[in-house]
């Protein structure tokens, strides 16, 4: 053991540093943070774990230099199938953003190097008390269970054999896919025990979801391939993946229970109310911007600025949030971006790129509070006479018009709402976005149809035989005017001359999609046709630039084509697609 890692732990700093020099220690390659916008994975909104940049090597798609890696992945659960929004400033342990710590073997250690080097840094480095410590395997997995009981020591009845408890063969809290088909296997989390004083059973009890017993670190072990019958073969390389929230350790390591208390939060808090002007520094929403913070900064940091579409659009609702947050508390000017500062003193150097770009992420967040203010004042005088008869229901049309008129995303009036113990008509909200959907989708189009001048050559539709393409960009247009580029945010129309999108006709609607090249994706909300022969594809450039005569890769998205197609001749295409 080197004089390194046996440094005590006091600060997120060197939490982060002794894990990595931990497993560089033991031939690991320390691999930076990759971006919050995922490269490889059109599936997914935000990278939401550390395993997002290696999921190609996983897959056998791509290989590596090095067959150990170590890392701290920034995280995103904001938007889409993990969102945590919503529940930020209301728990211990819920953010937006976060850092997760993580090792992998591709084909090289498995799961006696893992468990054994998990159990050394939390009990010999971090000097966790080894009787706190209790783990979970999956019921069939005797090796794992058979290394925590004989060879690392654990007593028995602190490894707790967890079956399918989620209703089918595989579905357990201690199986993990990567997908319905692919890589899988079985995996051990470890748990740290707070004390018999705070309330809560152990994993597997009715009572797991106290906060006696909280994960700390979860050992996935890859050694199955699932197939589409639900039977698994075993892998020839099998690969490890672990993960351990870095908030959750600094708080145990700290010795404090909510992961607010840590030293980079009460830093952050102290700044927001520097800027808030309030003294109560446990105040719920002083936590809610300094998460946010967080998040809004590492997302600027990698190019996603706030906007009314996609990920831009998750942006937008987290810096709403926050500034609504700040103005509950008396602020009634912009002050989110002045934490920016604060924030890369506390983490630039472990994210050089979120110094990089310190200037121009201040930038962006003071545009967006000046935009948002103009109308928050407003906004709010119209929620707070809604709800000034005692209304326990807040309309769906008075949401729909915040939202609408004043820049109100949903969730932000749900905060709102929530604080006074009012439910918002989500149906009704629902209900009126479909209707402005539709009537501007019926406007748009009657526009286009008019004001598109296109004299170039018709382009070839592939669709029918492929929902993927290379392809050119042959013109753009912004607000109908031919342009030689379109900027990341804008909306616009592209022309391809070659396409596998369908233009709406004959009762089907156009399809949507991506056009991507390098950097740049543009996001295709609909499909129409220019002239009989000329298809626009209408939507957001959600990233980079994208100009006339880029080569682009075109893609359809193939489970809405399948959903428009299912009354009609040609499904045949899908199932051919999704069998390639």
């Amino acid at each position: 053991m080197t004089q390194a890692s046996a440094k005590p732990v006091a600060t997120v700093a060197e939490i982060r540093k002794t894990f990595l020099d931990f497993f560089a220690e033991r031939g690991h390659t320390v691999v930076a943070s990759s971006p919050l916008v995922p490269g490889n994975d059109p599936t997914l909104m935000f990278t939401n774990s550390g395993m997002v940049q290696f999921k190609d090597v996983f897959l056998g798609t791509d290989k590596r230099s090095y067959v150990r890696a170590a890392s701290v992945q920034a995280c995103l659960r904001a938007g889409g199938k993990h969102n945590d929004l919503e529940n930020v400033g209301y728990t211990a342990r819920h953010h937006t953003f976060f850092e997760m710590l993580g090792n992998w073997s591709f084909g090289d250690y498995f799961k006696r190097e893992s468990l054994k080097w998990a159990w050394e840094l939390l009990t010999e480095v971090y000097k966790l008390p080894a009787e706190r410590l209790l783990a979970t395997v999956y019921e069939e997995d005797d090796e794992a269970y058979d290394i925590w009981t004989k060879e690392i020591g654990l007593p028995p009845e602190r490894v707790i054999r967890i079956g399918d408890n989620k209703g089918g063969r595989y579905k357990s809290d201690n199986f993990w896919m990567m997908a319905d088909t692919g890589p899988c296997g079985p995996c051990s989390e470890i748990f740290y025990d707070h004390g018999d004083h705070i309330p809560g059973g152990p994993p597997g009890s009715p009572e797991e979801d106290g906060d006696r017993f909280i994960e700390i670190w979860n050992n996935v072990f890859m050694q199955f391939e699932m197939h589409e019958d639900g039977s698994v073969t075993p892998l020839p390389a099998p690969c490890v993946d672990t993960g351990m929230g870095l908030e959750r350790l600094a708080a145990i390591l700290q010795h404090v229970h909510s992961n607010y208390e840590i030293d980079i939060f009460d830093a952050l808090i102290k700044a927001a109310a520097r800027e808030t002007g309030c003294a109560d520094l446990a105040n719920p929403s002083l936590k809610v911007i300094a998460d946010h913070i967080r998040a809004t900064a590492f997302l600027i940091s990698d190019g996603v600025i706030p906007s009314n579409e996609g990920r831009g659009y998750v942006q937008r609702r987290i810096v709403r949030r926050a500034i609504r947050h700040g103005y509950k508390l008396g602020r009634k000017a912009p002050f989110f971006h002045k934490l920016v500062p604060d924030l890369v003193a506390l983490m630039g150097d472990a994210y050089p790129n979120l110094a990089a770009n310190a200037q121009r992420i201040t930038e962006v967040l003071k545009a967006e509070e000046e935009r948002f203010y103009e109308t928050l004042e407003n906004g709010m005088e119209i929620l707070d006479a809604a709800l000034g008869g005692g209304e326990k229901v807040l309309p769906g049309d008075v949401a729909f018009k915040l939202h609408d008129t004043y820049g109100f995303p949903l969730d932000l009036t749900n905060d709102v709402c929530r604080e006074r113990g009012v439910s918002v008509d989500a149906d009704g909200f629902n209900a009126a976005m479909e209707r402005q959907k539709a009537q501007a989708r019926a406007a748009g189009k009657f526009k286009m149809d008019k004001a598109l001048d296109y004299n170039g050559a018709g382009n070839t539709f592939v669709g029918y035989e492929q929902l993927a393409t290379e392809a050119k960009v042959v013109a753009l247009y912004v607000d109908g005017t031919p342009v030689a580029e379109l900027k990341q945010g804008q909306a616009g129309v592209v022309v391809l001359d070659t396409t596998p999108f369908y233009a709406e006709s004959g009762g089907q609607v156009g399809d949507q999609g991506a056009l991507t090249s390098g950097s740049a994706r543009f996001a295709v909300e609909d499909t129409l046709k220019i002239k009989a022969d000329v298809f626009g594809h209408h939507g957001v450039l959600e990233t980079g630039t994208l100009a006339v005569g880029d080569h682009v890769q075109a893609q359809v998205d193939m489970a809405l084509r399948a959903a428009t197609m299912r009354n009609h001749s040609v499904t045949h295409i899908m199932h051919k697609a999704l069998r390639e």
